[in-house]
C-alpha cells in the first residue's frame, strides 16, 4: 500500500554548544506514522535549504511542531520585548509562507503549539507575549519540574464549539488535554477561527474560514500519546484523512508515494 508524506517541521538546536543541528521531538514521528499513517519526513526550518513549492511537491500535508523560540513579533507589528522569549527568524521565513501557500491551495496542515501561533500569524493575527500575565488567565506553561508523564499530564479542559469542527472531529464537546506554552492568540487572523477555549478563556483550537482543505491548529500537545489518547487520535486520524484524499487527488507522480 502507498502512505502519503508528511513534512514534520523541524526547530535549530546548537548541540554541545557548538555544532549546529536540525531535529523534531519522536513523539511527532510516533503520531505521523502511528495514527496518521503516513511517511514523517523532517523539514529543517530554514530557506536557504528547504522551499515551499519544492517541500508542496514532496508532501502531501505538513505538521507545524511546538518549539521553544518564539515566532519574532516583528511578524505581526509590534517590538521585540523580554516577555517575547527568544526567536527562530529562519523557521519565521519559512513557515509563515509555507502556511500562507498551503492555506490558498488546500493543502493539509496540523499545527501545534507554536504553529498554533504560526497559523494565527501567518493569517495576519497577533499573540500576547505571557499568557500569565493577563488578568484572570491561569499558567499554561510546562511544569519546570517532574517527569516527562507529569510534564505532559493532562491539565485542563477545552470545550469545543457547539457542532463546530473540533466537535465533530472528536465527537465529545468538551476534552482534556494537557498544557504547554507561555504565549497565545491576542487578535484572530483573518478566517481564523477560535473553536474551542480553556476555562479561563484562552483560545485552545483554531481553524481556517473557507479553507479549501484541512487548516488546523491546536495550542496544546496532541502528539504526546498520541496512539493511546482518543482526542489526539481522533485528530490525527482526521489530519490522516485529509492527507490521503491529497496524495490520492493531487500526486503528480510516483515521487510523492512510499510504497511500505
Amino acid at each position: 500500500m502507498a502512505r502519503p508524506v508528511v513534512g514534520i517541521i523541524g526547530n535549530f538546536y546548537m548541540l554541545n554548544d557548538e555544532y549546529p543541528a536540525y531535529a523534531a521531538g519522536r513523539m511527532n514521528f510516533e503520531a505521523v506514522v502511528d495514527v496518521v499513517d503516513a511517511a514523517p519526513i523532517i523539514v529543517p526550518p530554514d530557506l536557504q535549504f528547504a522551499r515551499p513549492e519544492e517541500l508542496m511537491e514532496i508532501c502531501d500535508g505538513f505538521l507545524f511542531t511546538g518549539g521553544r523560540p518564539n515566532v519574532h513579533p516583528e511578524e505581526y507589528g509590534e517590538e521585540a520585548t523580554e516577555a517575547h522569549g527568544t526567536f527562530d527568524r529562519d523557521r519565521d521565513g519559512l513557515v509563515l509562507d509555507l502556511i500562507r501557500r498551503c492555506v490558498s491551495v488546500g493543502q493539509p496542515i496540523l499545527a501545534i503549539c507554536r504553529g498554533f501561533q504560526e497559523l494565527n500569524v501567518a493569517m495576519g493575527g497577533s499573540l500576547y507575549p505571557e499568557i500569565r500575565d493577563l488578568p484572570g488567565r491561569m499558567n499554561h506553561r510546562m511544569p519546570p519540574d517532574g517527569t516527562l508523564e507529569e510534564k505532559f499530564e493532562l491539565r485542563h479542559d477545552v470545550n469545543f464549539t457547539d457542532g463546530g469542527v473540533f466537535h465533530q472531529i472528536m465527537g465529545e464537546q468538551t476534552v482534556r488535554t494537557n498544557t504547554l506554552h507561555g504565549q497565545g492568540i491576542k487578535e484572530n487572523g483573518a478566517r481564523i477561527v477560535v473553536d474551542g477555549y480553556a476555562p479561563d478563556g484562552t483560545p485552545e483550537a483554531i481553524y481556517v474560514d473557507n479553507a479549501p482543505g484541512f487548516a488546523l491548529g491546536v495550542q496544546w500537545h496532541p502528539e504526546y500519546r498520541a496512539a493511546q489518547d482518543p482526542v489526539s487520535k481522533a485528530l490525527f486520524g482526521a489530519f490522516g484523512d485529509a492527507c490521503r484524499s491529497w496524495n490520492a487527488g493531487h500526486r503528480p507522480d510516483k515521487m510523492r508515494v512510499v510504497e511500505v
